[in-house]
């Protein structure tokens, strides 16, 4: 089967579109997504404002596999104490149970706080009382939908250093407020220990995601796999790891672009630690950041590589435990003074190189 996928990839970059597969390989793609799909399974996000467009059109031409991207956020659903709005998440589980389609629910206790929860006055209990709030009303209403198979229950916890990640001032950075809640006798924080704790109580049907940034560095990952270990030994349930590969942006070029196989090593023993642990793994947010002086044609060249990388482990792993990939966005994506997020598609929805890497695993 390997070397079936491998010669498959090799006539895809031999050819300059995807008119120049013969019939013979367009069957030998066919035998690869009816054996390895059901291993691997590869989504995307969409926005609340990208329903009804061009991108949702795209979607659902590859994918059952949905993480709505901002609706189901603190900031989004809990901006202000009492004040609840689940008006755009609403509007995703709808078009997720008309298109029968798988969910990962993104709405951790996070950086993606509200400002309330970001307001320098806040006291550790103020914290809590709000966290507790908006953790119990999530889990409570995406237990009960039947479409809804993950949730992030945190995201962003540690920093590159093993440190956890904390507030900053002011309520316009990126921060983690909810570390000012405190540490618990062991030094672990107290708002991680109570989100699990919630959602053990109250999600008993989704599988609870502990999601994280950066790359592969060694003594982050190490500190994320002993809380796990400590959250489970309160006798909370840690159901999958999350790896949000945003490539070039937290994951570094000199690791992903520079030294690629010695970085997917890594990858690979971090995917094989988690399904001895009973976990399983997800690419949660996967694009590729070229910069605004940097040449996006050749760019796009080198994420398709990268790309491909990547691929290539999460197939061989998903062999041994579940292992899902997300697309962050479909399209580009542009941010001032940080550059072009890169997905499959370009600024016109027209496919870009790192498309013929994900195109047959969801492709019919």
């Amino acid at each position: 089967m390997r070397i079936i996928f491998k010669y498959f990839f090799l006539l895809l970059i031999s050819c300059s579109s995807f008119s120049c597969i013969s019939q013979k390989n367009a069957g030998i793609e066919k035998e690869l997504k009816e054996e390895e799909r059901a291993n691997l399974l590869v989504g995307a996000t969409l926005n609340y404002h990208e329903l009804d467009t061009e991108k949702e059109t795209l979607y659902r031409e590859h994918f059952s596999y949905l993480t709505p991207a901002n609706a189901a956020k603190q900031s989004a659903v809990y901006a202000e104490p009492n004040k609840w709005k689940w008006t755009k998440i609403d509007a995703f589980l709808d078009f997720a149970k008309e298109h029968q389609l798988q969910v990962r629910i993104h709405g951790p206790i996070s950086p993606q706080a509200s400002k309330w929860a970001k307001d320098d006055v806040r006291t550790p209990t103020e914290l809590e009382e709000n966290m507790i709030d908006f953790m119990t009303a999530s889990a409570k209403k995406y237990n009960e939908i039947s479409e809804v198979k993950w949730m992030d229950v945190v995201n962003e916890t540690i920093l590159k250093d093993g440190t956890w990640f904390g507030p900053k001032p002011g309520v316009d950075k990126w921060e983690n407020p909810w570390l000012h809640m405190g540490l618990d006798e062991n030094g672990f924080p107290l708002y991680i220990l109570k989100a699990f704790e919630l959602a053990t109580e109250h999600a008993p049907n989704i599988k609870l995601v502990y999601n994280q940034n950066s790359g592969m560095e060694t003594v982050m990952w190490g500190k994320v796999k002993e809380t796990i270990l400590y959250i489970r030994s309160k006798g909370y349930r840690v159901d999958a790891i999350g790896w949000q590969a945003h490539l070039l942006l937290g994951a570094k070029r000199a690791d992903f672009v520079d030294n690629t196989a010695a970085t997917m090593q890594k990858l690979s023993d971090l995917i094989d630690w988690a399904h001895a642990h009973d976990l399983s793994f997800h690419v949660t947010e996967l694009d590729y950041l070229v910069k605004e002086d940097e040449d996006k044609t050749q760019e796009r060249l080198t994420q398709k590589r990268v790309y491909q990388a990547i691929v290539d482990v999460l197939l061989e792993k998903s062999k041994q435990g579940e292992v899902t990939l997300n697309l962050w966005d479909l399209g580009e994506r542009y941010k001032a003074g940080t550059g072009y997020f890169q997905s499959i598609y370009d600024e016109n929805l027209q496919p870009t190189p790192a498309f013929s890497v994900i195109q047959p695993l969801v492709t019919d």
